[in-house]
């Protein structure tokens, strides 16, 4: 059986993306890995062992464009409230929660906020299927 370790987004700064992830999800370097010509950058914390790679090509000096494949990275938190409150205080710009239902049902609690670069991140409330 395959284990899901990571997911790689190309980033054009890497301090800023850096920042970005410390403060907004608490994400910490686990490890760095300098070449020639690009840099990876693994994070992580201690809620779960799944690491989001940042890659830094360093010849890169305009903006990536993410296309029309790109979906988004989800996060969930215990505090959905509380979250939004942090990330907006941080000058983030997240998104409105939204409630997600579905036959009278509250399926999800969530909003968005994107990245220095622009990927979208889907913050869940802990709850059902989205512990």
């Amino acid at each position: 059986m395959a284990k899901a370790i990571h997911s790689m987004i190309r980033v054009l700064e890497e301090t800023r993306s850096l920042d970005f992830y410390k403060q907004a999800f608490e994400l910490n370097v686990a490890d760095r890995l300098d070449f020639d010509s690009f840099t990876l950058v693994y994070l992580s914390n201690s809620e779960c062992t799944f690491e989001l790679e940042l890659t830094v090509n360093k010849d890169q000096k305009e903006a990536y464009e993410l296309g029309n494949g790109y979906g988004h990275l989800a996060v969930s938190v215990d505090d959905l409230d509380a979250e939004h409150r942090k990330i907006k205080d941080l000058g983030f710009e997240p998104r409105d929660i939204v409630e997600f239902e579905r036959e009278g049902t509250l399926i999800a609690r969530f909003f968005f906020v994107n990245d220095p670069d622009g990927y979208a991140i889907e913050v869940l409330e802990r709850g059902g299927r989205f512990l």
